[in-house]
């Protein structure tokens, strides 16, 4: 190709035209200078581009910290998802990358906002618009309710749902009013707390998966369930009273299990021991029965001889025990002389310690 005076390239025919690069180096290196020199474009000018361009690509590299994912666009439609470590992507404006923290548990207060201040602990404020609520017995009660929650779907938590978090807020709210309006004050703040925080999990947990909005709930807790200040005493004495209700019932049925379980036992005992003596009796009676019976088949056979031998035993018996005297037959029958004859033998007796 030839060239012009000046080593410039002559302008070329036709439709299309050429970018004056050296015209415009020209005029930087003039400006830069002060002074309007002829300098060419030589290889400088291609070292700055591609530093240039360097550094274009480098601004693509960008990191993702433990429990968090990374969410790449390009030209604004979601392409990947890029896990924690360092990761590269293709510089703006081709795609673009968002960080989503999907470990960390946030907080949703419905009913209440804590206020916090330096130097004092946090507190809690009241928001009536959202706290009071009214019942199924037609009562209005003032409910606050704390939910835990973590992003489950980074790409659904920024594509599907406009303002996740707010769609959290009303639909917390939404299955709150429905799970209180459909109990009675009363249980609701006494024994149906726990009922009410897993129906309102379950209810919330379907009202977001409804809305893609990507959020998983982890905890729902029940902090307040309170009549309106106006009347808040009186329904405590309320409760108050049917606290004292349940407690006397269970101390009473502890009583009973107390009770109850040790009078059967020594029923039960007494009843066997009338069994025992019964059963005693009867083979004690038994057994006389058949002793008796014995003795009278000899008897038959023998009267003299067991007449004698009855008798005998039963002198036998009978004097066993008793304090028997052996008297001289010369002595005859005059025992009058030897009366008391116990006072004889004591008198009779050595005295301790004589010789």
């Amino acid at each position: 190709m030839t060239r012009g005076p000046g080593g410039r390239r002559p302008p070329t025919s036709g439709g299309g035209s050429q970018i004056p690069w050296e015209a415009i180096w020209q005029k930087i290196v003039g400006q830069m200078g002060g002074k309007r020199k002829s300098v060419k474009m030589g290889p400088v000018i291609w070292i700055v581009i591609g530093i240039a361009v360097l550094l274009w690509l480098a601004n693509g590299i960008y990191l993702v910290g433990p429990g968090e994912v990374g969410v790449v666009r390009q030209f604004g439609r979601f392409v990947s998802q890029t896990d924690p470590g360092l990761n590269y992507r293709l510089p703006w404006p081709i795609q673009a990358h968002d960080v989503v923290n999907v470990a960390e548990i946030r907080r949703a207060e419905i009913g209440f906002r804590t206020v916090e201040e330096p130097g004092r602990p946090a507190t809690h404020r009241r928001v009536t618009d959202e706290a009071m609520m009214l019942t199924g017995d037609k009562n209005i009660a003032d409910v606050q309710i704390l939910v835990l929650y973590q992003v489950a779907d980074a790409v659904k938590y920024l594509f599907r749902a406009e303002a996740p978090e707010a769609v959290l807020k009303v639909n917390t709210e939404v299955a709150l009013r429905s799970v209180i309006g459909n109990m009675t004050i009363d249980h609701a703040m006494t024994v149906g707390r726990p009922e009410v925080e897993a129906r309102t999990w379950e209810f919330l947990q379907s009202l977001l998966d409804d809305h893609l909005t990507g959020l998983q709930v982890v905890g729902v807790e029940l902090q307040v369930v309170d009549p309106p200040d106006e009347v808040r005493e009186a329904f405590y004495d309320v409760v108050r009273a049917k606290a004292d209700k349940e407690r006397f019932i269970r101390e009473a049925e502890g009583y009973a299990r107390d009770v109850v379980p040790r009078a059967r036992g020594e029923a039960a005992a007494k009843i066997r021991a009338a069994t025992a003596y019964r059963d005693e009796r009867i083979a004690l009676a038994e057994g006389e029965a058949a002793r008796f019976l014995k003795i009278l088949k000899e008897y038959q056979r023998a009267p003299a001889v067991t007449r004698q031998r009855l008798f005998l035993e039963t002198i036998e018996r009978v004097l066993a025990g008793t304090e028997k005297f052996i008297i001289d037959p010369a002595v005859g029958g005059n025992l009058m002389p030897f009366l008391p004859l116990g006072d004889v033998i004591e008198l009779e007796k050595p005295v301790e310690g004589e010789e």
